[in-house]
């Protein structure tokens, strides 16, 4: 069994071989929480990555360089530090990640946090990752001839194709396995046995969906408007609109000017679709056949085609939303009397609920109804696809690590 070694980079190497070299100590000492060796590669690696130059060709490369600052990342560990004085942070071991390929740059924020507090890891990097995910292949590789030994020693990005055998050896060998993908991956790695001790993370099919206020929206200011759309868009059409966060559905909160609001936020998607984020016309036939297939299955009594770039379908009932993948620019959209209204169409599927017009008490209210039922996230549009730490409701730093608890 062999893989491909991408960082460090190197020859192709035996799975055997990987497994005994990155559960090995550095020679001068086992990584800690917080360990500084990490924490300078990652100053590092963020300096690069917010560069004029990368930004430009990859604008989301530049939100996970601002992850990685010293300052964010000192600000994360130290929300990491237990209440109790008689409990230690260590590491939990070496970590095993399965990024998605549709959102490839994913695998960073997960390695990153993970080496972060102190774990060996090795990162598989499916060979169908795109160009920002190689960018950052590079930026790493560039930046670590400069950097302390001991990452090289410990941290392994490998790329192999479907292997249910490297993937079993990886498996058996790690004290966490980290799942990114959809509930088929889910599934068919979960094939793949884990030693005792050891536990899963894994982060399957999601759905996300927007709300807005229709008084708060007519009432906005033009500029507020515009850039809440602009926000929307960034949400919604960065990876095709593939990304779990990303929004397929919009609900229209009020009692009346719904039509009204909705025409205004229709045009301005619309506008902003076509002159930033075209489709092709691939990607059109197939959004009218998914579009056509909901229309006739009765689940939308309306399909409007906005160019190629925005589709909007009226939902014959708001609890009918699709949660599957509709093609990029696709938005189902229905009316609720008020936020309370979600309780029927919320599922523990959904994950990320964008908004707009909605004060924090109302979405704490919302979020005390629900209560774990389904929603993780709600964020201001625009802010969909930003990494945190706490990602579908699991504090990734309290999950890579473990508690040691000390008594005299």
């Amino acid at each position: 069994m062999i893989v491909e070694s991408r960082f460090p980079a190197g020859p192709p190497v035996g799975v055997e071989t990987m497994v005994t070299e990155s559960r090995a100590e550095p020679p001068d000492g086992p990584l800690a929480v917080g360990d500084e060796r990490v924490r300078g590669f990652l100053e590092a690696v963020a300096r690069r990555l917010i560069a004029p130059n990368v930004a430009r060709r990859h604008p989301e490369l530049a939100a996970l360089g601002f992850f990685l600052r010293r300052g964010e990342v000192s600000r994360a560990l130290d929300r990491l530090r237990p209440d109790a004085e008689n409990h230690l942070r260590v590491p939990r071991g070496l970590v095993f990640h399965i990024p998605p390929a549709n959102v490839d740059t994913v695998f960073v924020y997960s390695w990153a946090l993970s080496a972060l507090v102190g774990n060996h890891n090795v990162v598989r990097l499916s060979p169908r990752s795109g160009a920002a995910a190689l960018t950052v292949l590079d930026v790493l590789l560039d930046v670590l001839p400069d950097t302390h030994p001991a990452v090289a020693h410990s941290q392994r990005i490998v790329s192999y194709d479907r292997s249910g055998e490297v993937t079993a050896r990886l498996s058996a060998a790690c004290d966490l396995r980290v799942v990114w993908g959809g509930d088929s991956t889910v599934r068919e790695v979960r094939r793949h046995p884990l030693p005792p001790h050891a536990r899963d993370l894994t982060f399957p099919d999601r759905s996300s969906f927007a709300v807005i206020s229709i008084s708060a929206w007519l009432t906005a200011a033009e500029e507020t408007r515009q850039r809440a759309i602009e926000g929307f868009a960034n949400d919604a059409y960065w990876f095709g609109q593939a990304a779990c966060a990303s929004p397929r559905a919009i609900f229209w909160v009020g009692a009346s000017h719904a039509e009204e609001a909705m025409a205004d936020f229709t045009g301005r998607l619309a506008a902003v679709a076509a002159s930033r984020w075209p489709v092709d016309a691939a990607m059109a036939v197939e959004k009218r056949v998914a579009a056509y297939g909901l229309a006739a299955d009765g689940a939308v009594g309306r399909v409007a085609f906005h160019g190629n770039a925005l589709t909007m379908l009226d939902l014959a009932d708001p609890a009918g939303l699709p949660r599957r993948w509709l093609g990029a620019g696709t938005f189902a959209h229905a009316r609720l009397g008020s936020l309370h209204d979600l309780l029927a169409v919320v599922r523990r599927k959904d994950q990320t609920m964008t908004h707009f017009g909605f004060a924090v008490p109302e979405l704490q209210a919302l979020a005390r109804a629900l209560a774990g039922r389904g929603v993780d996230r709600m964020v201001p549009f625009g802010s969909a696809l930003s990494f945190n730490g706490v990602w579908d409701g699991t504090d990734l730093l309290a999950e890579f690590t473990r508690l040691v608890t000390i008594s005299t």
